[in-house]
């Protein structure tokens, strides 16, 4: 199902080109748990094999990611922090596989430093769907959410499209190496939660 999945995006990005990655990202982005790790990975492929251009398809799935994470800003910040908890606890919002506790999770890390938070939870499975829902109802300012939304988002997309453009006809080491990124990425993320954890702690002490 997956390798037909793939290959549903694989021709769906073809016929679109630029705009249908951008789309994509755009909607994995938002609300919506589309993964970026089957939309620029084969966008990758096409870049290596001409089809595309691969600076044009980072630049594309980059302004998607930005454009999809604005939507939840927005809409977090109409909304406000109260309707948006009393939202994530409907089945709607679990069947789109969100739900207070990821949310109060995310914000917690969010807190403790906003701008890290941002740039660092784009390169985090789920945290980089819903890291932009807590910027928006604590209303972080815009111009610093779009640089570090933009900023970590460049480092994700550029790394898929990578693994895409080297390794795309290898599906098999595609997602070996995939798997192993994702792990790696999630260590690291955890070091950065407990040392936020941990410099919050210090401060208080202090």
């Amino acid at each position: 199902m997956l390798i037909s999945l793939a290959n549903w995006i694989l021709n769906f990005t073809a016929g679109l080109n630029y705009f249908g990655i951008g789309l994509l990202m755009a909607i994995e982005s938002s609300f919506i748990p589309l993964p970026s790790e089957i939309v620029m990975p084969p966008a990758g492929y096409l870049a290596s094999l001409g089809h595309l251009n691969v600076f044009l398809v980072i630049l594309a799935g980059v302004v998607g990611s930005v454009l999809g994470s604005t939507i939840n800003y927005l809409l977090s910040w109409w909304l406000g922090r109260p309707i948006v908890y009393r939202l994530a606890g409907t089945k709607a919002a679990r069947f789109l596989l969100i739900t207070p506790e990821k949310i109060a999770t995310v914000e917690e890390s969010f807190l403790k430093n906003a701008s890290a938070a941002t740039f660092f939870s784009r390169l985090i499975p789920v945290a980089r769907h819903l890291i932009s829902i807590p910027a928006g109802f604590t209303k972080m300012p815009f111009g610093s959410f779009i640089f570090y939304t933009a900023a970590g988002s460049a480092i994700w997309v550029s790394i898929l499209t990578a693994l895409g453009y080297f390794l795309g006809s290898n599906q098999a080491l595609l997602l070996k190496y995939y798997r192993e990124l994702s792990w790696t990425l999630l260590g690291l993320g955890l070091i950065w939660l407990l040392w936020l954890i941990f410099w919050g702690r210090k401060n208080k002490r202090n």
